[in-house]
C-alpha cells in the first residue's frame, strides 16, 4: 500500500476515535440519562432525535382574545343584532299567518238537523200487509226489509196507508184490516233497532182539532183537556214516532192545525226531541201557506214531476226539472221525490237530480232502481232476462255511487246552489234544454249537467266562464265516465246526467 493512502486511513481512525471517545453521541446512539436537559448541537447528526416533543398547553381563550378572533367587539355586536332581528322578524311573520288564519272568511257548516242530513224512505205497508189482521206476516214481511232499506244509506220511513181516511174526530185511527195496534209498536221497535226513525203520514185524513189556541197554550191545562187528535199525537210521540206527515190539501192543513200539532210536539221536547211535521205539497205551489210554513214546519215534500194520468213527453219533464231548479231549495227544508209519470229512460236522470239538489231525497219503492221503479225490493221481483238483471244491478250501482257522493261532499248537503244557463251549439231552441247547476261549498265545486234531449249535445265553449276549466267525474247515469275531463270539449249523450267536482287548470293535464 502506498503511503499517502495509509495515511489518509490512519487520520480517519483517529477521527472516530476521538467522537466515540469525548464527543457527544451521534445520529443513532442514546443520549445519557444524567444530561436530559442539554440542548441539542446543532449538527444535526448529533440532534437527540428519539427523545419525546414537549406538549403544549391547552387553555380557554379570553374575553378579549375571542373578540380579536371574531372581528373584534364591533362586529360581535352586530352578530348579536341580527340573530335577534332573525328572530323577531320570524316571529312576526308566525303571529301574521296565525291572523291571516283566524280572520280569513272560511266557511263553517251550519248545524243540521237529523231530517236535513237523512234520507227519507216512502213505504206503504199495504203492500205487506196480509187480509187477516192481527196476523204478524204482513208486519215481518216489513220487518224484513228494514235491514235492506237502511243499507241504502235511508234515516227516515214514512208509513203511508196506515190510518182509516175520511172523517175521524177522533183523529187518526189505524186501519184494522190491514194492521193493529200491536203491529204498529212492534214496526216501532224494529225500526229503532235498524236504526230507522219513523214519521206517520196522517194525509187526507178528514178530521180537525177542537181545542182553541189559547187553551195549547196554557200549561195549567190538563192532558185530559187536551183534544182526542192532541192525545192521540201526543200517544204516539211518546211510542217513538219522529213526526207527522200532512198533505197541503187536506182539511185539517191550516196554521191552526199545525199551530196546534206543534205545541203537542214541543210539550214533549225533553222527553221527544227532534220531533218534525212534514208537508206532502201535492201542486204545484204550496197550498196558502207561504206566510206561516217557515216556523210550523221542518219539511216540505215536493215531487219533481207533477202528477199526472199520462206519460210525461220528453219537453214535459224538462220544463218540470228546470221548473224545480228556478225555484231552487224554497224557505223551508225540501224533500224531494220523483213523482209523475214518465219513460224509464228520464228515471235515472230524476234519480241524478234527486240527489244533487239541496234537501232531503225521498225514495218510493223501486226509486233506487231507476228503470224498474214500479217494483218493490229487488229480492221479490222475478227477472224476466238476464238483461234486466243487469240493468238492476246497474241502476243500483249508479243510486249507491250518488249516496255515497251526497254523504260524503258537503257541498250536496250544506253548498250553495246556482243555477246555470247552457246553450247547445247543436241543438234548435224546440227542443229540450241541457240543464245544469253548481253546488258550491269553500273551495270545492260541483257541477251537474243533465241532457234532457234524445240527441247528443255539445256545450257551448264559453258557457262556463269563469268556472274552472277541467274536473274530475264523480259518477254519470252510463256509469262509464272517470278521470278528467275539460268542460269545454264536454258532450252528453243522449239522457245522459254527469256529476263532475271541479279542479283548477293548473292541476289538470291532458
Amino acid at each position: 500500500m502506498d503511503e499517502p493512502r495509509r495515511e489518509s486511513l490512519e487520520d480517519s481512525a483517529s477521527r472516530r476515535m476521538r467522537l466515540n471517545a469525548g464527543e457527544p453521541a451521534a445520529y443513532g446512539s442514546i443520549v445519557a440519562a444524567a444530561d436530559p436537559e442539554s440542548p441539542p448541537r446543532g449538527d444535526v447528526e448529533a440532534a437527540p432525535l428519539l427523545s419525546p416533543a414537549p406538549r403544549a398547553v391547552l387553555r380557554p381563550l379570553s374575553k378579549e382574545e375571542l373578540e380579536e378572533a371574531a372581528g373584534g367587539p364591533r362586529w360581535t355586536r352586530i352578530r348579536s343584532r341580527l340573530v335577534l332581528l332573525f328572530w323577531l322578524t320570524w316571529l312576526a311573520m308566525l303571529g301574521t299567518a296565525v291572523f291571516i288564519v283566524v280572520k280569513s272568511p272560511r266557511p263553517v257548516a251550519p248545524p243540521l238537523r237529523w231530517w236535513q242530513k237523512s234520507l227519507f224512505y216512502r213505504l206503504q205497508t199495504a203492500l205487506f200487509m196480509d187480509s187477516q189482521p192481527g196476523s204478524l206476516r204482513g208486519i215481518e214481511a216489513v220487518c224484513a226489509q228494514l235491514a235492506y232499506i237502511r243499507s241504502l244509506g235511508v234515516g227516515a220511513v214514512v208509513l203511508e196507508g196506515l190510518f182509516l181516511t175520511g172523517a175521524s174526530p177522533d183523529g187518526p185511527v189505524l186501519n184494522d184490516s190491514l194492521v193493529t195496534g200491536p203491529q204498529v209498536d212492534h214496526l216501532l221497535k224494529e225500526s229503532s233497532k235498524a236504526g230507522l226513525r219513523v214519521v206517520l203520514d196522517l194525509c187526507e185524513l178528514n178530521f180537525t182539532a177542537s181545542t182553541e189556541v189559547s187553551e195549547v197554550n196554557d200549561t195549567s191545562v190538563s192532558p185530559e183537556r187536551l183534544s182526542t187528535v192532541q192525545h192521540a199525537l201526543k200517544s204516539w210521540l211518546e211510542k217513538g214516532v219522529a213526526g207527522f206527515a200532512i198533505c197541503d190539501t187536506d182539511p185539517a192543513y191550516s196554521e191552526r192545525t199545525l199551530t196546534e200539532w206543534r205545541r203537542v210536539i214541543r210539550g214533549l221536547n225533553k222527553t221527544c226531541a227532534d220531533r218534525i211535521m212534514l208537508v206532502r205539497q201535492t201542486g204545484e205551489e204550496l197550498n196558502s201557506t207561504r206566510s206561516f210554513n217557515g216556523s210550523l214546519v221542518e219539511v216540505v215534500m215536493r215531487s219533481i214531476l207533477p202528477p199526472t194520468h199520462h206519460i210525461l213527453s220528453a219537453q214535459e219533464v224538462a220544463e218540470s226539472m228546470e221548473a224545480c231548479l228556478r225555484e231552487g231549495a224554497g224557505a223551508v227544508w225540501p224533500s224531494w221525490t220523483m213523482g209523475g209519470r214518465t219513460s224509464s229512460e228520464f228515471q235515472k236522470l230524476l234519480l241524478v237530480l234527486m240527489m244533487t239538489l239541496p234537501g232531503s231525497p225521498a225514495l218510493q219503492p223501486g226509486d233506487e232502481l231507476s228503470s224498474t221503479r214500479n217494483v218493490t225490493f229487488p229480492e221479490d221481483q222475478d227477472v224476466p232476462s238476464s238483461n234486466t238483471d243487469r240493468e238492476r244491478r246497474l241502476a243500483l250501482a249508479l243510486y249507491t255511487s250518488l249516496s255515497l257522493s251526497k254523504a260524503r261532499e258537503e257541498a250536496l248537503v250544506s253548498g250553495s246552489f246556482t243555477m246555470l244557463s247552457l246553450n247547445s251549439s247543436s241543438s234548435s231552441t224546440l227542443a229540450p234544454p241541457i240543464l245544469g247547476f253548481l253546488r258550491s261549498w269553500g273551495c270545492v265545486q260541483i257541477l251537474v249537467v243533465l241532457n234532457v234531449g234524445p240527441d247528443p249535445q255539445s256545450l257551448d265553449p264559453h258557457w262556463a266562464g269563469g268556472l274552472p276549466s277541467a274536473g274530475v267525474f264523480m259518477v254519470g247515469t252510463g256509469l262509464d265516465r272517470m278521470g278528467t275531463v275539460a268542460l269545454s270539449a264536454l258532450s252528453l249523450r243522449p239522457q245522459e246526467a254527469v256529476v263532475i267536482k271541479l279542479i283548477e287548470a293548473r292541476s289538470f293535464s291532458e
